[in-house]
This record gives structure tokens, C-alpha cells and sequence, in this order.
């Protein structure tokens, strides 16, 4: 038993490696195709996009990882059945049970991978590939742990935060001279950006909680402003940076960063679904393991072979982007997140449930 046990999920996983390669290519070129127009923008050329390319590999891999079990698992379990591999398996007095511990065993191991790679690869390799890109495509923008630093002019300026509404936080701006000598600094609290109110490729940023320090050449004068502001040349959807994407952080990182929404009195929840994700995502793992054996003949002549294996890969798709259909109800319609976050993948067992034991009754 342990011997058939072992056999089964080494062809299960072979199989998933050769699906989740597959589907990961597919999303690369989709990425190439993409980034292609924006090479030669600053110094982005055609090697750092590639390496921008090869960096979004792991997201790809992790928000794949359940497809790419269907599909994996699907295809093996077909190609057993067609060669009557997996009437034998039942012939020979293994039970159904049996056989879904080994699916549940195979689906538990993609479910681990999945789990490492969506709270230890995914948040550190993201962030730091949209940041290369930046820094690539606009020379006079850089982002690293500190923010977001901007040059315009002769003036150097650094956000620290970005929250979901639009508003920033932590602002410094530093101002200088004909011989780039420091004359003047600015702090401010926080910052709306004023996109509708342009004069030419400007935008108005209105500073609240200003302290200002004017350095002279023998004194330096501190100042508090309310309010003041202050115009920039840089389009508001590059300091999107700076606004984390909830898909690229940790479960843990997620937990802090609500609390600290919740604090400042934003929405948290785009980031409350993306946390109950980061729970519900490696068990889908298990329960496509489960969907790849429903929909597998159990014999030869029960049924097309291609045309379940076609449907079975059409359902992995459904679930695939069901999960975005139903973050974006939770956003607007209320929707409690943990439901909109669980329910794609409780659904998909049900059906799993159902269709096993009716091909078991058969």
C-alpha cells in the first residue's frame, strides 16, 4: 500500500511540475508581450525586462498552484485509467477512501509549496520587481525601504506611505540652490494630491502638519504651517508604488498592516479578503485534488476521456477567476470577506463530494 501510495503521488506531482511549467511560460509571454512596448523607457531595456519577467515567476506560481493540480492531477489520473492502471487499483481491493487519502496527500503537498511561497517567496520578490521596474523606466524616481524618492528640479522629495484612499503620509522635501546647496527643508504630516487641479503636466499636492526649516548662513528658522501647497510634476499613478498590494504580502505583514489601516480610519477590506486568502488558498490545493479524481473515468468505456478532462480543465479555470469575481463582490456589496474568500473553494468540494460518490454508486 505504501509502495502504490508513493507511485501514485510521484506520477501526480511529475505531472502538476510539467502543468504548473506550462501555465507559468503562458503567463511570462502574456507578461513579455505586455512590457515589450515600455522597453527603452529610461533605461529599461530588453535584459531588465527580462529579469522584471523572471521575478513575477513566483507570484504566477502561487496564484497557479491549484490549476495547475487540476490539470496535473487530470492528466495522470486519465492516462491511468486509459491504460486500465486505475481499475487495477480498485480491482485489487483499494478502497475509495483509500484513494482520496493519496489525493489528499498529493493535494497537502502542493498546499505546503503554496503556503511557503505566499508568505516567504511572493512578499519579497514582488515588491522588490515592481521596484526595479520603477527604477528602471524613470530616472528621477526610485523607491526602496524608506518610500518613494522623487527629483524635481533642484528639489529632492521622499514619501514614506501611500494609503489606500490616495493620501500620503511622512512627507520630507528638501530644497536647494544654483550650487545644490542645501536651503530649505519641509515636513508634513500627510498629503491629498489634487489630480483634477493641473496646470500643465503639474499636480497640486496640499500639505497639512508643515514644519519648515530655512537654513540661512549663520541661523536656521523653524516654522509650523498648517497648511501648504505644493506643486509637482509627477504623475500621480507612479507613487501607486507605494501602495502595497495586499497579494504580495505575508499573512503576518497583512495582520499589522489592517490594524494600522484601521487606525488611520481607511477601508481594510481588500486587505482582510486577501488575508483570509492567504488561509483558504493552500487547502483549494487539496480540494482540486479531489476534483481532478471526480471527474476521472474510472473505467474505459465510462464516457469521452478528452471531453471530462476538457471539463474538468474548464471547471479549474472557473475557480481560478471566481476568486476575483468574488473579492469584487465583498468589496461592493459588503459580502463578509472570510465568506467571499472560502466560498469558491467550499463550492468546488461540495461538487467534488457529489460527483465521487455518484461515479461510486455507478
Amino acid at each position: 500500500m505504501r509502495l502504490l501510495n508513493r507511485f501514485v503521488i510521484s506520477q501526480m506531482t511529475v505531472y502538476t511540475l510539467y502543468a504548473l511549467l506550462a501555465l507559468v511560460s503562458l503567463y511570462s509571454f502574456f507578461d513579455i508581450m505586455g512590457e515589450i512596448s515600455h522597453v527603452g523607457d529610461g533605461r529599461y531595456t530588453a535584459d531588465k525586462m527580462l529579469y522584471y519577467v523572471l521575478m513575477l515567476i513566483p507570484t504566477h506560481a502561487y496564484e497557479l498552484m491549484p490549476l495547475a493540480v487540476l490539470v496535473g492531477g487530470l492528466v495522470c489520473l486519465s492516462q491511468m485509467a486509459s491504460n486500465s492502471e486505475f481499475t487495477v487499483i480498485r480491482t485489487s481491493g483499494i478502497s475509495l477512501s483509500n484513494i482520496i487519502s493519496m489525493m489528499l496527500q498529493f493535494g497537502l503537498f502542493f498546499a505546503v509549496i503554496a503556503a511557503l511561497l505566499g508568505e516567504y517567496i511572493v512578499p519579497r520578490i514582488g515588491p522588490y520587481a515592481e521596484q526595479y521596474q520603477l527604477h528602471a523606466r524613470q530616472n528621477s524616481i526610485s523607491a526602496g525601504d524608506s518610500g518613494i524618492w522623487l527629483k524635481q528640479g533642484k528639489d529632492i522629495v521622499n514619501v514614506a506611505e501611500m494609503l489606500p484612499d490616495g493620501s500620503l503620509r511622512d512627507i520630507n522635501i528638501y530644497r536647494h540652490d544654483e550650487n545644490f546647496q542645501l536651503t530649505e527643508t519641509l515636513h508634513a504630516f500627510s498629503a491629498k494630491v489634487d489630480v483634477h487641479s493641473t496646470e500643465g503636466k503639474k499636480s497640486k499636492w496640499h500639505l497639512n502638519q508643515v514644519d519648515q526649516s530655512l537654513l540661512g548662513k549663520k541661523q536656521i528658522s523653524v516654522n509650523h504651517i498648517e497648511n501648504l501647497d505644493w506643486k509637482m510634476s509627477v504623475n500621480h499613478q507612479l507613487l501607486n508604488i507605494l501602495l502595497v498590494a495586499p497579494e504580495q504580502m505575508s499573512a503576518i505583514a497583512l495582520s499589522t498592516y489592517i490594524k494600522h489601516l484601521k487606525h488611520n480610519h481607511q477601508q481594510t477590506t481588500r486587505y482582510e479578503l486577501a488575508w483570509w486568502r492567504k488561509i483558504a488558498y493552500p487547502l483549494a490545493c487539496m480540494v482540486m485534488a479531489l476534483v481532478a479524481l471526480a471527474f476521472t473515468p474510472q473505467q474505459n468505456r465510462h464516457g469521452n476521456m478528452g471531453l471530462k478532462l476538457f471539463y474538468g480543465i474548464c471547471l479549474g479555470l472557473l475557480f481560478h477567476f471566481s476568486g476575483r469575481l468574488f473579492g469584487f463582490t465583498s468589496q461592493l456589496y459588503g459580502v463578509p470577506t472570510i465568506i467571499a474568500a472560502f466560498l469558491p473553494t467550499l463550492l468546488f468540494l461540495c461538487l467534488a463530494v457529489y460527483l465521487i460518490r455518484r461515479q461510486e454508486k455507478r
